[in-house]
């Protein structure tokens, strides 16, 4: 597999460094941002990202703002929205599968980002969304929902959520899913926590278990993209 490689992205504040994971043949790319706690080089976006680039598409992680500078509280959601509408301007320049098709997710705060992104707007180029344990409540505070938004989406979402997620289980995240248009797709990690880390751990039992996840995100990618060409053929 090939090398990451760095990308600038320009910010009013100053660069940010993007890492670009590319695949052989890529049939789309897909930009995952990092959760609150860890940033773009933490072991679980790197193994996201290569496994995902094995499988035939290029990969890019990124760090906000705050997580650069190595302070530990996220920037508000304003600044990180900006942040993640720079990324995809700058990736779609640059890289050649994204302005095919490009997809957009990412852990837990970065997921959700994502979702607020293109909720936003219906004029980005976005393909899809995906979206690694979302982060539907805070721990313990279930009423405290952030699934407003998510029926403005308007795009195909594939959410991975552990069985045991403390930020959201798919049983919380059901009902929510039966009110988006198109209907979303969820794959449940099963004893997994909200980084996907399942019980009871063995490295055996987990690297089978991200491979499932990895294998599952790229066959729902291609199936999106094969519908979309599906519907533009005359």
């Amino acid at each position: 597999m090939k090398q990451s490689s760095e990308l600038p992205i320009p910010l009013e504040t100053g660069a940010i460094s993007a890492l670009v994971y590319p695949a052989e043949s890529p049939v789309a790319s897909l930009i995952l941002a990092h959760g609150a706690g860890a940033g773009q080089r933490s072991p679980f976006m790197v193994a996201c990202a290569t496994g995902l680039a094995a499988r035939g598409l290029d990969v890019i992680t990124f760090d906000f703002a705050y997580m650069a500078a190595k302070r530990k509280i996220p920037d508000r959601a304003p600044l990180l929205e900006t942040t993640y509408q720079t990324v995809i301007e700058t990736v779609r320049g640059e890289l050649e599968s994204a302005r095919r098709f490009l997809f957009i997710g990412g852990k837990s705060m970065g997921g959700r980002i994502a979702t607020q992104v293109a909720a936003a707007s219906r004029e980005l180029p976005i393909t899809g969304l995906v979206l690694l344990g979302y982060p539907l409540h805070p721990p313990g505070r279930p009423d405290t929902l952030r699934a407003a938004h998510l029926p403005a989406v308007a795009r195909p979402m594939l959410f991975v959520q552990g069985s045991r997620d403390s930020f959201g289980t798919p049983h919380e995240l059901a009902p929510i899913l039966t009110m988006i248009v198109p209907d979303p797709s969820i794959h449940v990690v099963e004893g997994g926590d909200h980084s996907l880390v399942i019980a009871p751990r063995g490295p055996n039992k987990q690297a089978a278990a991200n491979d499932v996840v990895y294998n599952v995100i790229a066959r729902w990618i291609k199936s999106v993209i094969a519908r979309s060409r599906a519907a533009d053929a005359p």
